[in-house]
């Protein structure tokens, strides 16, 4: 299954929550009442989890994990944490916590 199967199912499984599919920066994105809270680069799923946040510590620990840069040009948003594809199995927990944040 590749990312964008993945991040398609996400998508279906959150769309009863409000969630919808959209973009952000030419990416693949998932948003709440209009705020993005995933976004898809390449075999990377980026998460907003807050920076500090037990979750975004979590994240981090994950080996190959980095603060999401979008535009490649070392300037990572802080609140967020690209996950890349081999922890495909997590994206889903993730894009809950992601998804809460916001729905509150």
């Amino acid at each position: 299954m590749t990312s964008d199967d993945l991040f398609g199912e996400i998508a279906t499984d959150l769309a009863p929550r409000g969630a919808t599919a959209g973009a952000m920066f030419g990416k693949r994105a998932l948003k709440v009442h209009g705020k993005a809270f995933a976004c898809l680069k390449g075999d990377l799923l980026a998460f907003r989890l807050g920076a500090g946040t037990h979750a975004h510590t979590e994240a981090l620990a994950l080996p190959g994990t980095e603060l999401f840069d979008p535009s490649g040009k070392h300037r990572p948003f802080k609140d967020w944490v690209a996950i890349p594809v081999t922890h495909a199995h997590a994206w889903p927990h993730y894009a809950e916590i992601a998804l809460d944040s916001l729905d509150g």
